[in-house]
């Protein structure tokens, strides 16, 4: 069951939108095998704001994921790719549907 998420915003500098992409694109590698992450999106909002949705089952796994790789180079990288450092929203899940091949639907 999912519980609990992240939700992260970034803001491109002028230039750097296609290397964000690039590299939002590249993280998808480094989360592939983390345990308890039930589900991860990278978004374009707009021409130069860029976000991150994940869900986890349970906040050991959100905790784990904040002090992993994908964050570690997020934060890393922020200057050089970002107007100002990410915003970072801890957010609790209250229904989720996700495809039957992922074995989880759920209302928290």
């Amino acid at each position: 069951m999912v519980t609990v998420g992240l939700l992260v915003r970034v803001n491109a500098r002028p230039g750097k939108e296609w290397e964000i992409e690039n590299f939002l694109r590249d993280e998808l590698a480094l989360i592939e095998d983390e345990p308890g992450m039930a589900v991860w999106f990278a978004v374009r909002i707009n021409c130069a704001t860029f976000g991150i949705f994940d869900a986890f089952e349970e906040d050991a796994g959100r905790r784990a994921h904040l002090a992993g790789k994908v964050a570690a180079a997020l934060m890393e990288r922020s200057d050089e790719l970002f107007t100002r450092p990410p915003t970072i929203e801890r957010v609790d899940i209250l229904a989720t549907k996700l495809p039957e091949d992922a074995g989880r639907s759920s209302i928290a």
